[in-house]
This record gives C-alpha cells, structure tokens and sequence, in this order.
C-alpha cells in the first residue's frame, strides 16, 4: 500500500493511492496516518479494503507528511562512506545519531525556508524507515519485522550551524520545514529490499544526488536494532537513514548551498517524488 496524508496543514486526513494513482480517503476507516494504525494488525485490515470502494480524493488536494503524531524524528549521519569522505570525515565504526525537532517536519511539496542569516543550507536525499511494532532490546535478526514501511526524506541542513558553531549537529538539522516527509509512506510488502533503490536529489533541474541505498553501511535492521538500545522505539518514529555523496558542501571546486527562489526535486525508486520551492523565512 502507499498511504499518505492530505489537507492543509495541521488538519490533514489519511488517504491511500488506488491503482490508478487516485487518492482515495481513509478518514471513515483510521483516524490518522499514526501511532497504532502502523501496527502490522492495523495495516494488515488496511490491505483488505479495496481503494475503489472509497471516496475520491480531489487531485488539487495539497498532500501533507506522510506520518501523523511522530513521536522521534531519528537521524543516521555519514551513513554512506563516499558521502564521508566528500565531508572530509572518516567513515564512523558505529551509527552517528542525531535528531531533527518535529517542528521541522513538513510536507513533500512545502516550501522549504532559509533560515535568517543563513549561507550554507544544503540538501539530502535520504530512505526513510517508519516503525510500525515497537520495542526496546530489538534483535537485529528481527528488527525488520518493526518496520511499516518507507517513505522519502530531504534532511534539509545549515552547514554553518552545524558543523562550525559550538554544540551537537541538531541546530543545524531541525530548523522549521528542514524535514519534508513523503509523498508516501510505501508498507513493507511493497519494498522486497530497501538496499536496492536508486535515490536522486536534482536544484533547479541540476543533478547532484545519484546513489544507490545499495552502499549504505549500516543497514536498516542494523540501524533499528542499534537505535534500540538507546531508546525504545514507538509506532510512527521516523528514521531517516543517511544520503549519498553529492551534497552541496562536497561540490568541487567549491561548495554550493541553496539560495531563496530555487526548487528542489527528488525521489527514490518506488516511493515516490518531492518538490520544494525555496524561500526566504
């Protein structure tokens, strides 16, 4: 299934694409795109209805995060080596955690604010996992099985605040609409291998992003397994697990950030594309 969620901000409703591609609304069935309704029993009733018996969704419908209610917005660092090495960072031993604050997340197609002051926002197209069964302790050999599904993010990053202000990593990853969710979350039945997809991230019709979730160095059981130990982990807790190289702070000879007026397009194979439009916040 690709569940989503449409509506305006903060009133959105869930929705499901039918064969077709037509949205079709869910709001009779589930509350929300969230919290128990990712449990594998939720979904599971959810793959027996049949879309076309539903109610059609105006295609004119703005279309929200695909996640309702995210308790932990959870994020992989340096998760590809080459995308390491073009930050002149070494590839970590174990998962580098960081957080984006849920006032970052955003829809896939909201426009994405530069922050005041800001001169090194950058991109990142990254494989989202959504945790469906929660849990603590989880073994690696069973963590897949926590999964709902999978979804698109663009960790959306100031590099100044990030990287040469005092502090940890978050204050350069959380910034308001620095996390675009969607435009679907893609359940697990639909995804045989989540290490076989092509993901592409392009600023103003220039491809800079072109890898594979194929040379990512934790995998996704590894990095829920990991996470964990840390943390328990509840339905609806959003991973984002890492980009590959072709960021703007690794452009050669120099870096390149975003600037207001551009637009964003990306997506990976399957789970489908965003597009955000930058502007001044």
């Amino acid at each position: 299934m690709k569940l989503l969620r449409y509506g305006a901000p903060g009133r959105e409703k869930p929705g499901v694409l039918d064969s077709s591609g037509a949205i079709r609304d869910l709001s009779g069935v589930i509350g929300d795109i969230a919290g128990d309704a990712l449990l594998p029993e939720s979904l599971a009733r959810l793959a027996k209805l049949d879309p076309s018996t539903l109610p059609l969704v105006p295609s004119s419908e703005r279309i929200g995060p695909c996640v309702g209610r995210i308790g932990k917005f959870i994020c992989i660092g340096l998760n590809y080596a080459d995308h390491a090495a073009e930050s002149n960072l070494p590839v970590p031993s174990e998962p580098v955690v960081f957080n984006k604050w849920l006032s970052a997340v955003v829809g896939p197609n909201d426009d994405v604010r530069i922050p005041r002051g800001s001169q090194k926002t950058d991109w990142e197209v990254e494989l989202g996992v959504v945790i469906g069964k929660g849990g603590a302790y989880i073994d690696e050999a069973d963590a897949m099985s926590h999964v709902a599904g999978y979804c698109v993010i663009n960790d959306v990053s100031e590099r100044e605040y990030q990287i040469e202000r005092g502090g940890t990593w978050d204050k350069g990853k959380g910034c308001d609409t620095f996390g675009p969710i969607g435009p679907w979350l893609v359940t697990t039945d639909e995804v045989p291998d989540p290490h076989k997809l092509p993901l592409w991230l392009e600023v103003d019709g220039k491809r800079y992003q072109n890898g594979n979730t194929a040379t990512m160095i934790f995998k996704v059981g590894e990095i829920v397994s990991y996470l964990s130990r840390f943390m328990s982990l509840q339905p609806g807790d959003v991973i984002s697990t890492g980009t590959p190289p072709g960021v703007g702070m690794g452009q050669k000879p120099e870096a390149v950030y975003l600037r207001a007026g551009q637009t964003m397009r990306l997506g990976i194979e399957g789970l489908g594309e965003q597009r955000q439009r930058t502007v001044d916040a």
